[in-house]
């Protein structure tokens, strides 16, 4: 069966050396009191495009030919694979196309404008903005670089595992954002790789979970995508998932959901305790940890995956609001 190793990421962190930032870990002295043991946050937030998703893209373009190059690159995206895709080809003077459904948040959409991406909105899914890729691939020759289920993508992404495991090397778990599954997969692989006893949590939305219904199905599972604070977790991980379900099924040790309420606390909490501004995927950890969903024995490691929220959206959660369902996705 085709997977990810760990070769295969410290393979990728030299390809990206120079061209991601390897962001800073933190005590968050609030939830190590509450919980009774040191809870470190890895501040991906801070990334230079806002998110972990550029450690995957820069991998998955600098593994292209000169010919691949020149033809472009097309990706459905919910917005930060988008972005980082946008940024690592702009650097090439490559062409990327980016395709996203109507619920991909505008200040996502206006900052891969701003990187100099064309943007195709197609439908209310992933499932619908992947049928465009497929459609360019076919008719205009760009090369695919979905953003998850590609080994290059997983394997970028597998180095903030690497990263985590020197910062701390005595984790006893791990909490990572769930999504396609391209994040979970790559740290699970590179945590259990270097210490198999660290426990690998993966925490997603309630509202549209498609790895977590997938995982319970035993296959993957069409899952309807809906509006969520956590708008970076939504979309299908494909019916033909090639790589990271089996990958999340094998390394994964747990999986939790979240209200949309306990998403916003986790929002509120790391805005007013860790003075850090994420969006609502990038506060899941905490909100597991505040929630009281997940237990550690040891050393905990909090991801906090990105900060590409609108600052509007930010500002009513911060002050006690929660926005309705269709702000969640204006």
């Amino acid at each position: 069966m085709a997977t990810v190793t760990l070769g295969d990421i410290r393979a990728a962190r030299e390809r990206i050396a120079g061209k991601i930032e390897r962001t800073s870990i933190v005590l968050s002295a609030s939830l190590s009191e509450g919980l009774g043991v040191p809870v470190q946050l890895k501040l991906e937030h801070r990334q230079t495009t806002g998110s972990f998703k550029l450690r995957g893209a820069s991998n998955a373009v600098a593994s292209l030919s000169a010919g691949e190059k020149a033809r472009g690159v097309v990706a459905a995206s919910t917005g930060n694979h988008g972005r980082a895709l946008a940024h690592a080809a702009k650097l090439e003077g490559m062409r990327a196309v980016i395709c996203m459904s109507r619920l991909v948040p505008r200040n996502k959409l206006d900052e891969i404008r701003r990187l100099g991406a064309e943007i195709r909105i197609v439908g209310n899914s992933q499932d619908d903005a992947q049928q465009e890729v497929e459609r360019l691939v076919t008719e205009e020759g760009l090369v695919m670089l979905p953003p998850f289920d590609h080994p290059h993508i997983i394997a970028g992404q597998g180095t903030l595992g690497l990263e985590m495991m020197e910062q701390v090397p005595d984790a006893a778990l791990v909490l990572v954002q769930l999504s396609g599954g391209g994040l979970a997969s790559g740290v699970a692989a590179a945590v259990k790789g270097v210490r198999p006893g660290t426990r690998v949590v993966g925490v997603s939305m309630a509202r549209g979970a498609a790895m977590k219904a997938s995982l319970d199905a035993g296959r993957p599972v069409l899952v309807e995508e809906l509006p969520t604070l956590a708008d970076s977790l939504g979309g299908g991980i494909g019916l033909d998932n090639r790589l990271t379900f089996a990958m999340c099924r094998d390394l994964l040790d747990d999986v939790v959901l979240l209200s949309e309420d306990e998403i916003a606390a986790g929002i509120r909490h790391a805005y007013e305790q860790e003075r850090e501004i994420v969006e609502g995927a990038g506060a899941v950890g905490i909100a597991a940890l505040l929630a009281g969903k997940v237990k550690a024995e040891g050393p905990v490691v909090v991801l906090l995956s990105g900060r590409n929220i609108d600052m509007q959206l930010h500002r009513k959660i911060v002050c006690g609001e929660m926005p309705s369902i269709s702000e969640r996705a204006a």
